[in-house]
């Protein structure tokens, strides 16, 4: 089988057209290979694969890279934290119209679609009231933030709310990332009926792992906190640092992508890639000096992302049902990008500018100060 793997050229698109290959696929991507995630084709990319440079926006691009291809890992997306709305559904929920809208016009016999989606179509996530329940609650005000107040409460009762895992039945998603990724799933999942065209959805929690990319310092815990520790500076971690996540090796992530293309019981469903185990940012930036190997406190400066969510974990039982369960610990996935990280020959500290970007943005702000004024 021929397959096409759009953003192929990144973190997660490489490593899953690596092994695509060592099992015999032929491999095609298609990639943009836009800073500054890249600057120019990178030196990893197998030289089995053939590349199309292009963006999943061209109709011609597009129609070239699914030429001749039999099933489609469909990875291209933008990703970022900067206030760039429009930029999301342009290049996530249009590219993605698209490449369907191509399938159906020229009648390509496609086998089966994989949606890289994410965690983030969850938002805040499912909490537990100890009076009211199950609660879906919507993101933290600027106000609340800017005052300190990092846990959320019940919007009825205001008591302390215990965060959940976060299953495929409901989604909540709270920024434009997150809308955008949903709407993937939307389109894939309609059109996918349709027209006859399988398709599946994969909702990534935090990926990590080599390649990815030093120098688009905005986003992504493990690449963040690295680079800071690759310079001697200690992570830097926004609220108290008591926010949960889960984490997944990128060879997990590779496992779940080979299984949703090869098995068709996966055919119209949307699954949790996930660690499996909640983890606070602040033990985990701890994770990263400790694996560095540098006697520093993570600093945690008061500064807020605002729009980030409080927690998040996924449930992952849905897809270890189908036999995938994560096999890499975090400490592992840290280990690796250490390593891939000390063998590039042009790293730089992209991340005190790249924090610099965020404040005067506006996406990075400062918590209140004692006098009342926001800083």
């Amino acid at each position: 089988m021929h397959v096409l793997i759009t953003g192929g050229a990144g973190f997660i698109g490489s490593h899953t057209a690596d092994a695509l290959l060592k099992r015999g696929y032929g491999v095609r991507i298609l990639d943009s290979l836009e800073p500054p995630v890249h600057q120019g084709v990178p030196s990893y990319l197998a030289s089995d694969v053939e590349l199309v440079r292009g963006d999943v926006r061209n109709r011609n691009d597009m129609t070239r890279a699914l030429d001749g291809v039999e099933a489609v890992i469909h990875l291209a997306a933008y990703q970022d934290y900067l206030p760039d709305f429009s930029r999301f559904f342009h290049v996530n929920s249009v590219g993605t119209a698209l490449l369907y809208e191509i399938i159906v016009e020229r009648h390509l016999p496609i086998r089966k679609i994989v949606i890289a989606s994410s965690q983030a179509v969850y938002g805040e996530g499912p909490y537990d009231c100890p009076e009211h329940g199950r609660i879906w609650p919507q993101a933290r005000s600027l106000e609340q933030l800017e005052h300190t107040i990092w846990d959320i409460v019940c919007p009825r009762c205001h008591a302390s709310l215990v965060s959940q895992s976060a299953t495929e039945d409901t989604v909540n998603p709270g920024n434009s990332y997150a809308i955008s990724k949903h709407t993937q799933e939307t389109i894939g999942f309609t059109l996918g009926r349709r027209y006859g065209l399988p398709t599946a959805a994969l909702r990534y929690s935090i990926v990590q792992g080599p390649r990815q990319s030093f120098s688009n310092a905005y986003s992504g815990a493990c690449r963040i906190f690295s680079l800071r520790a690759h310079f001697g500076q200690p992570p830097l971690v926004y609220e108290d640092g008591g926010q949960l996540r889960d984490y997944v090796n990128i060879h997990d992530v590779v496992d779940a992508n080979l299984l949703a293309l090869e098995q068709t019981g996966t055919d119209g469903e949307a699954y949790n890639v996930g660690g499996g185990k909640a983890i606070r940012v602040e033990a985990f930036a701890r994770i990263v000096t400790d694996v560095f190997g540098i006697d520093v406190r993570p600093e945690i400066p008061g500064k807020f992302r605002f729009g980030d969510t409080r927690h998040i974990v996924s449930d992952i039982s849905k897809l270890s049902q189908l036999g995938w369960r994560p096999q890499r610990s975090t400490t592992e996935s840290v280990r690796a990008y250490r390593d891939w990280l000390r063998q590039q020959p042009d790293v730089k500290n992209f991340s005190t500018d790249a924090n610099r970007t965020m404040e005067s943005l506006q996406v990075v702000r400062h918590v209140r100060t004692d006098t009342g004024t926001s800083a």
